[in-house]
């Protein structure tokens, strides 16, 4: 009986050990998984700064559907200007300032230029990364190309224009500034 009684409380004992484990571990923050980009990054990195880039706006302004562009901006212009699931992102026109050059502004996402906001429709692009059959490359742009909010880039493409007039530039090369 006393051999029966020690099974049954080692049996709960392992219950509740088991279960401590289990409601500590969902509560604990989860293992982070590898960001690491399955796509290889630097053949879309250029290392020497291209000539003649010009600001988001000239480009706008300017750049005809499947003009060939070099394009100079800050990765930015919404609280998320990262497309999901591709190496996309939005680019800012240099002349915007973002919210963390303002003295005294304490905005915790400065890249979303929420202080230039009535200037934004006309100076931001889209910028996406693709392979060389055209197609946009399946990666996450940070990762991807070593940039984060407020980088400092220079693309390489071509222009692409919608109905509305928006620009994204189907990006060969990126130079990120430093």
């Amino acid at each position: 009986m006393k051999n029966g009684l020690t099974v049954i409380a080692m049996l709960g004992l392992a219950a509740f050990v088991g279960c401590a484990e289990e409601s500590s571990s969902t509560t604990a923050a989860p293992a982070k998984t590898s960001t690491a980009p399955s796509v290889d990054g630097s053949k879309f990195i250029i290392t020497e700064e291209p000539e003649g880039a010009k600001d988001v706006i000239a480009v706008r302004e300017a750049a005809k559907d499947g003009d060939d562009v070099v394009l100079v901006g800050r990765i930015g212009g919404s609280e998320n200007p990262w497309i999901e699931g591709q190496a996309a992102f939005t680019v800012v026109d240099n002349s915007l300032q973002a919210c963390n050059a303002i003295e005294g502004d304490t905005c915790k996402k400065p890249w979303d230029y929420c202080c230039e906001t009535s200037k934004l429709p006309g100076a931001t692009a889209l910028v996406k990364v693709v392979d060389e059959n055209g197609d946009s490359v399946k990666a996450d742009a940070r990762d991807l190309l070593h940039v984060t909010e407020l980088s400092r880039i220079i693309v390489k493409g071509k222009a692409v224009r919608d109905d509305a007039g928006n620009l994204t530039v189907l990006a060969t090369g990126i130079y990120v500034k430093k």
